[in-house]
Formats: structure tokens, C-alpha cells, sequence
């Protein structure tokens, strides 16, 4: 006799209806974002942006700390444009947690706009010279003020984080496609933006930002970054060193980063290395480097080969002041375990590797260069994909910038809220886990006794661990 399948509850209908009133209670689907909200106040953002962000002019409304503290909640819950602020306003319990209301995309928008100001557009347009097409508009001060709060919060971290000595800055840019008709075509050829980023690799948070058109190249004045983001670090680090691409090979910006009695930046020594720009006259000095010279580093990587060596080379470009100790060169050399070829069409590859550290052996240098993989491009791929830097809400450039720094506050106070109160294993986590174990958790507010008490769906140990984040993250008054 044939066995009768048991029918899998997927095949039935769902066993409720919706009633179409909403619900009377004051429930909220956010009952993580409270933590969040502590980590903005404790490190002491809302007094910062009443210092340096000033662009309302009447009382009424929200202000500048409210809606900064807006954007970065919307961020951090998965928001990507300012009409997601609509279906914030739909949550009846958020804006009673975090005790002030969520503005409108309209009000969003306009907040957003006074970020923008087109005489510094334009003064940056007569400033090119001869050819150039490209150019940087300096920031109005609102844009600046927002990005002294960035810098007040990566300090303030330091300040809890004073072992953390050590600060290797990771500097990059990366595209941000966009189909708006003011976007300018990248060298990809799409259109979008191109902004600039340097991260403080131990801590991971975001140094500084510069935001600028997509035919801006990256190697655009990189030192103004630079500058900007070891300007940021607290006075607890005592040892510097940076790395960049090609695009950082760049002779002001190497200079800056050789003269140990630089300006606008710590006193003292530097290391760095610094992807080199494959000229023909270091191809050619790749090329003279003996056979025996070569020696493979690193694990193994599939089917390739990977070999670095001493390069005997100093060039004949600014880059290499006359005064100053030849820098170091490290040739890379990639070849096929078989003999096939690469999808160009050659045999082998070279990249070269510069730098100022000579007490290093070759291979760890190289490595620990590569490791900025896994930490700008990793903040790159964060803020476009998990964040809402990855679509500009508006034409206007100051808007878009101020949109792009406020993604880069959100990932930062998020990246506060893991290492100063959060447990161990959820240090490395991303903005979507986050969301799933912490930021989306539902729950109901109840009022009595003049109390206003949050009861969430989640655990006992859950809660007690959310309970000991909260004493860990004072907000002085």
C-alpha cells in the first residue's frame, strides 16, 4: 500500500486575515535603534553639530543635531533615499524612543540643500589652468562644520580607545554610478561621482571624505585628504603610517609624507608604501633585476605565482627630492603555474611597490600593503551597498557631499557602538547584521507611572547584554 505524503504547511494558505484598522498600541519595529541613538549622544555628536553646524534660520522646526541624528538612523536601518524617511515616520514608536519626530523627504531635501553653494562652484571653475576640465569645489562652512563633527567623533573614539596607538591611514577613492544628467562620466565612462576616503585602519572609521565629481581623477590633489585625515587622529597615537594606491603616487603628497618636520600633519616619521606608477624607466630597472633576486611571499593563490624583489631605481621625477634618501622600491612579479597566458595576452605581470620603510623584509611589506584591500575598499563597498552613500539623492554637488558625510557619521557611530559596547564576536559585523540581531527587533512601548518602559521580543541574554551597552555609553548632560 502506497504511503500517503503528509502535506507540508507551505502548500496551505496562511491561517489569518489582516484587519485594516491599525493597531492601537504604540508598537515599533525598531527596537534596536535605541542603541544607536546612545552611541550618537555619548560620544557627544549633538553638542558638536550645535557648534559647527549652523544653517537654520528661524527656531521653528528640527534642528541641525535632530536631523543629523535622523540621517544617521536611516542609514543604519537600511534607508537609501529621503523618501525612506516617510516610512520611518510610520513606525509610531521610534519617534517616541528617541524622543523627537522624523522630518519629511520634503524637509530632508531641503536640509540637504543648504549643504550646497554654487559660487564655490564656480569659483573653483575659474581657477583651472590652461586644459584642465576637472576641478574641487572648496566646501561652504556648513560642509565643513559636518565634517568637524566626523572628526570630533574619531577623536572622542580614541580618547576610549587610548591603547590603540598605532594608526595606519588607508587612503582611496572609489566611483559611485549615477544616471542623473548633472553626474559627469568617471574614466569607466559611466556617470557618477568619484569621492575620496582615508580610514584609520586599526579602528576602522572613516578619517576624512572628500566628495568630487566622476571626472575627477584620483590622483587630484590626494595630500588635501591626507592632511585632513591625520588631522583627525587623537593625540593617544603615537606611531603613523599610511597607504595608498598609484593614484597616491603622487610627488606633494610623498613629499609631505618624507619631511618629518612637515606642516599640517604629526612631526616625526611616516611610514608608507605607496603603489608605484609602472613608468618605462621602472619597467626597464624591473627588467635587469637578476633571476636569483626573485623569491616568492605570501601564500600560494591558486594557479599563480607571486614573486617580489629589490629594485635598484631612483627616478628622475619630482617625486624624488634631491635632498631626501632614495626611496625603496619592491618589484611584484605575477606568473601563470602553467604556461598559459593572461587575458592580455602576456606571460607575466609587474606592479612595484614604494616605500620609506627599509627594516622590513620584502614580502611582509608587501603584504601588509595589501591588506588596505580588505579595509578602504571594504568601507567603500559598506557605505554604497549597506548604506545610502550609493545613490545621490539630488543635482546639486554640496547636497550629494553632505549626503555621502552623513553615510560616513553613520558608519563610524556604528563602528563605536561595536568596539565600545557591543560583545566581541560582533566587532566585524556589517550594517545588515546589525539589523537582523539588534536595529529590527520588535517591540512595544507602555506607559504607567508617568514611565515610559520599551519590552522587546528578543531574550533574556539579549536584553542583558543591551542593558550593559547602555551603561557603557553615557550620555553627559
Amino acid at each position: 500500500m502506497k504511503k500517503v505524503r503528509k502535506p507540508s504547511p507551505t502548500e496551505s494558505p496562511l491561517l489569518f486575515e489582516i484587519d485594516p484598522e491599525p493597531i492601537p498600541e504604540t508598537l515599533t519595529a525598531l527596537g534596536g535603534v535605541p542603541l544607536l541613538v546612545q552611541t550618537f549622544r555619548s560620544l557627544g555628536l549633538p553638542a558638536q553639530v550645535r557648534e559647527h553646524v549652523r544653517i537654520k534660520e528661524r527656531d521653528r522646526g528640527y534642528d541641525e543635531a535632530t536631523m543629523v541624528e535622523n540621517f544617521v538612523i536611516l542609514n543604519a536601518v537600511g534607508g537609501e533615499c529621503c523618501d525612506d524617511f516617510e516610512r520611518l515616520r510610520e513606525d509610531p514608536g521610534l519617534s517616541e524612543m528617541i524622543g523627537h519626530g522624523v522630518p519629511s523627504p520634503a524637509v530632508a531635501r531641503k536640509f540637504l540643500n543648504q549643504f550646497h553653494d554654487e559660487a564655490k562652484i564656480e569659483a573653483a571653475k575659474q581657477r583651472r589652468r590652461g586644459d584642465e576640465v576637472a576641478y574641487i569645489p572648496e566646501e561652504n562652512e556648513a560642509l565643513q562644520g559636518l565634517g568637524l563633527v566626523n572628526r570630533a567623533l574619531v577623536q572622542e573614539l580614541g580618547r576610549r580607545c587610548p591603547e590603540q596607538r598605532i594608526a595606519t591611514v588607508d587612503q582611496d577613492a572609489t566611483i559611485i554610478g549615477s544616471s542623473k544628467q548633472f553626474a559627469l562620466r568617471t574614466y569607466e565612462g559611466e556617470r557618477g561621482y568619484q569621492p575620496m576616503l582615508a580610514v584609520w585602519a586599526e579602528l576602522n572609521v572613516v578619517l576624512a571624505d572628500e566628495f568630487r565629481d566622476g571626472n575627477v581623477p584620483a590622483m587630484m590633489d590626494p595630500l588635501a585628504v591626507a592632511k585632513k585625515a591625520f588631522a583627525a587622529l587623537p593625540t593617544t597615537v603615537t606611531e603613523f603610517y599610511y597607504r595608498g594606491d598609484s593614484a597616491c603616487h603622487e610627488s606633494r603628497l610623498m613629499n609631505w609624507l618624507r619631511d618629518e618636520e612637515r606642516a599640517d600633519g604629526p612631526r616625526g616619521f611616516i611610514g608608507f608604501a605607496i603603489s608605484a606608477r609602472m613608468s618605462e624607466a621602472l619597467h626597464t630597472a624591473i627588467g635587469k633585476v637578476p633571476a636569483e633576486a626573485w623569491a616568492a611571499y605570501g601564500k600560494e593563490r591558486g594557479t599563480e605565482i607571486r614573486e617580489c624583489a629589490e629594485v635598484s631605481f631612483v627616478p628622475g621625477e619630482k617625486s624624488e627630492h634631491k635632498d631626501t634618501q632614495p626611496l625603496r622600491y619592491l618589484a611584484i612579479r605575477i606568473r601563470p603555474r602553467q604556461e598559459d597566458l593572461f587575458a592580455d595576452g602576456s606571460k607575466v605581470k609587474h606592479f612595484a611597490v614604494v616605500t620609506n620603510i627599509r627594516e622590513w623584509k620584502a614580502g611582509r611589506l608587501i603584504e601588509w600593503h595589501r591588506e588596505k584591500a580588505g579595509t578602504i575598499e571594504g568601507v567603500h563597498d559598506v557605505l554604497k551597498n549597506e548604506l545610502a552613500a550609493g545613490v545621490m539623492p539630488s543635482k546639486y554637488f554640496g547636497a550629494n557631499a553632505a549626503w555621502l558625510r552623513l553615510a560616513v557619521l553613520a558608519y563610524n557611530v556604528m563602528t563605536a557602538l561595536k568596539r565600545l559596547a557591543l560583545p566581541a564576536d560582533l566587532l566585524a559585523a556589517r550594517p545588515k547584521r546589525l539589523r537582523f540581531l539588534i536595529f529590527n527587533t520588535a517591540g512595544r512601548l507602555v506607559h504607567h507611572a508617568r514611565r515610559m518602559v520599551l519590552r522587546l521580543a528578543t531574550k533574556g541574554e539579549r536584553l542583558a547584554e543591551w542593558l550593559e551597552a547602555m551603561k557603557l555609553l553615557p550620555i553627559r548632560v
